[in-house]
């Protein structure tokens, strides 16, 4: 898949810079507002939903992180009233926007078609309930939108699972109804999601097209490599749509020849080049110019654990050269770093991170952990900026004061500007 032109050379600080800057983590930051939250989704495309809130839901981090202490109301707007976004898979359960709905669409009519042994359970289980099915749809008909504790259960054949989803048979429906298309969240109480006929939810002006497996793959690609700003193949397929881009050869091929797309070598800073084959969207080589002659606005911040930017841990470590794992599954005891901990982007540098938790019954910040990478410890400019970074995520969580735990590891260049906050 590789172009007949000479591909261009983009070192690695280059491509680290281009996609910081795509995925919105430079300055000027974009208006706080309902138009610059829209302005950010059509750049990234997808925020991740998780319902852990230790410090803060992630999709509020991933937003803060770029907008500073935004008003969520505006967000909700958006969501709930506007409908301009809406809750669909992405790379990861997410909120997505109305406006790529052919896109969605395309995985709502094929999600359980395929002849996996996965899909042939959910065709089954579905087949026994047709009638539970219908009653579901009928009475989110007549009164939604509703909370899944008002619907009954009445499953014919209950749902078996060794998980969590153990004969949770109303959820289950409502997953299944809601990956087919049939039903949307119409809102939220805090992590109880009410649910609503798509039907219902989505605003007129929605668009309907029917695309072909090779258009929406190409639209998808397009969505994802400029949100990543250069990337291989592989990990195109693992944002956005994941898994979802079944002419992707034929997209990257056709691109290459009419010249939308260009390939790109990653060079080292020994020169060397990296084997893999990487891409470039044409429209991106204004910006690409513009930070290779020094138009590089910098600043520094800390990312959600399913943050964009590094949720493909593999291109992470390639790009960054940083390992980061969630561990909050892991036993306390041999957890490395902490709960949940939140990446500190310092330019185009992950140069360490931090171990936070709110404690909103007091109102404090609580800071577990600060770790820097190899070669940061000493950095006491680096230091002041984290510091910054601290202080600006308690003012957004509302936080009066920043604790830091008794036994909290502080890198020693960081330890007086992260304590005199």
């Amino acid at each position: 898949m590789s172009s007949t032109t000479t591909p261009l050379r983009l070192s690695v600080t280059e491509a680290r810079r281009l996609a910081v800057h795509n995925q919105a983590l430079t300055n000027p930051m974009l208006p706080n507002n309902s138009q610059g939250i829209l302005q950010l989704f059509r750049q990234i495309r997808c925020v991740q939903l998780d319902p852990i809130r230790a410090v803060e839901r992630t999709h509020r981090l991933v937003l803060w992180s770029r907008l500073g202490a935004f008003d969520k109301t505006h967000l909700d707007q958006l969501r709930w009233h506007d409908r301009q976004l809406f809750e669909y898979w992405a790379h990861a359960a997410s909120i997505v926007l109305t406006e790529d709905y052919p896109i969605f669409q395309r995985h709502m009519k094929l999600w359980r078609r395929d002849d996996s042994k996965w899909s042939r359970r959910v065709r089954d289980w579905l087949a026994a309930n047709e009638s539970f099915q219908t009653y579901i749809l009928d009475t989110l008909a007549a009164n939604g939108p509703l909370p899944s504790r008002e619907l009954e259960n009445r499953a014919v054949v209950s749902w078996g699972s060794s998980g969590w989803n153990d004969s949770r048979n109303v959820g289950q429906m409502l997953s299944f109804l809601w990956s087919q298309g049939d039903v949307m969240v119409a809102k939220r109480t805090g992590n109880q999601r009410w649910w609503a006929l798509a039907a219902d939810f989505f605003p007129d002006w929605t668009p309907r097209e029917q695309l072909s497996a090779y258009e929406m793959t190409k639209r998808a690609f397009i969505h994802a490599l400029r949100a990543l700003g250069v990337a291989t193949a592989k990990q195109i397929k693992r944002h956005f749509t994941r898994d979802e881009y079944p002419e992707l050869t034929a997209v990257i091929t056709d691109m290459l020849a009419n010249g939308e797309l260009l390939s790109v070598h990653i060079t080292t800073d020994t020169d060397d080049s990296w084997d893999d084959d990487w891409y470039m969207l044409a429209a991106s080589l204004p910006i690409w110019e513009q930070i290779k002659n020094g138009a590089w606005q910098p600043r520094t911040t800390l990312l959600s654990p399913f943050d964009n930017l590094i949720c493909d841990r593999d291109r992470t470590e390639q790009l960054w050269d940083f390992h980061f794992r969630i561990e909050i599954y892991v036993p306390k005891a041999k957890r490395q770093y902490g709960y949940y901990v939140l990446p500190i982007l310092h330019g185009d540098q992950l140069i360490g991170r931090i171990s936070p938790k709110m404690d909103r019954k007091k109102n404090k910040l609580l800071i577990d952990g600060v770790y820097a990478e190899p070669g940061w410890d000493d950095n006491q400019l680096a230091g002041e900026a984290v510091a910054t970074a601290v202080a600006q995520l308690a003012q957004y969580l509302q936080a009066k004061t920043i604790t830091y735990t008794p036994d909290c590891p502080i890198p020693s260049g960081w330890h007086t500007p992260l304590t005199t906050l």
